[in-house]
């Protein structure tokens, strides 16, 4: 059964009532032609308007420490397992871990998260890292961490010193998992998850696509994170790296990327959605798109090891799509 534009619509409305759809309508969803999309998109722009009028949050992010990564994660330049030529670099001192931070003080980026490379890294790090943020004072700047796979008191480390989420992907669907990395399992990721829920941390959970997941497991991974109560959910778009496994897939299509993102606001209505890694790339000319397609937060600048939009170009973005800024 093919769903009409009208009953797109009517799967909208009924979730902005707090009506959530059965399994058979997600599927259903997932299920959709990429030619339909602007039937989809329309659906998810009245679930995104309904819970997040036109504003847009921003996230940056600053590269810690990098490579040497004892995972095997297949679409990943920083693992040791793969010859990919990127910077690599321990820690960064504490005056570095900050200066991302305060370059951004007086700008409308919303949120600032330091990322490291690893498995996780050794307390003495997280450590660190806790200082580096507790010095930093300011009522206009929220700070996130992503350091791997953590434990309870990391997490209490964590949000004495003012940190307030913890980001962690699960990256795909479970029953994909196992064919991107095999150095740790999915339910290391999901045990993180939770712990630093547990502890009181704001959650920033999302996947990666464009890794060979169909559209099913695309579902699946958005279930699975609207069953964790996530608090917000980043998306990733792959950049093929040279020395990766994944180094010879090609981009999704802008469609294909779109149909992604109005899915995850159909299944996460209320829960702030962040188009990330990789939309330059995949999106092409159709990335204005996204907030449409149900998108509500972006994160500008750099990545960790590929290039991102400066904070000009995604301003002018959100300016000519006729969206605003969060305050």
């Amino acid at each position: 059964m093919n769903l009409t534009p009208e009953a797109i619509l009517n799967i909208a409305r009924e979730i902005n009532n707090n009506n959530i759809p059965d399994l058979e309508t997600y599927n259903l969803i997932a299920a959709m032609d990429e030619k339909d999309i602007l039937y989809l998109i329309a659906g998810a722009d009245l679930i995104r308007d309904h819970f997040f009028k036109k504003e847009i949050h921003l996230c940056t992010i600053c590269n810690g420490k990098s490579g040497r990564c004892t995972e095997n994660c297949s679409f990943c330049s920083q693992s040791k397992f793969f010859d990919t030529k990127i910077e690599q670099f321990p820690l960064l001192p504490k005056e570095k871990l900050q200066a991302g931070a305060v370059s951004i003080q007086t700008s409308p980026v919303n949120r600032y998260s330091i990322v490291t490379s690893g498995k996780r890294i050794p307390k003495a790090e997280v450590i660190k890292i806790a200082q580096a943020v507790s010095e930093l004072k300011t009522d206009d700047l929220a700070f996130c961490t992503s350091l791997g796979i953590l434990e309870n008191e990391d997490f209490k480390i964590l949000k004495k010193a003012g940190i307030s989420r913890y980001h962690h992907n699960l990256e795909t669907a479970r029953s994909y998992f196992n064919n991107i990395c095999t150095t740790h399992s999915f339910d290391d990721r999901v045990n993180t998850i939770k712990a630093a829920k547990s502890n009181g941390l704001s959650v920033c959970a999302g996947g990666l696509f464009g890794i060979g997941e169909t559209d099913e497991q695309v579902l699946e991974l958005a279930l699975e994170l609207r069953d964790l109560d996530v608090d917000a959910v980043p998306i990733n778009f792959l950049t093929p790296i040279k020395g990766t496994p994944l180094e010879k897939h090609e981009s999704l299509t802008p469609q294909r990327c779109l149909k992604i993102i109005a899915l995850f606001r159909f299944v996460l209505p209320d829960k702030d959605i962040f188009i990330c890694g990789g939309r330059q790339n995949n999106l092409k000319t159709m990335q204005p798109y996204i907030f449409h397609a149900g998108a509500s937060g972006i994160m500008t600048g750099n990545y960790l090891t590929t290039k991102g939009k400066s904070l000009e170009d995604d301003l002018e973005m959100i300016k000519n799509t006729q969206f605003e800024l969060r305050q």
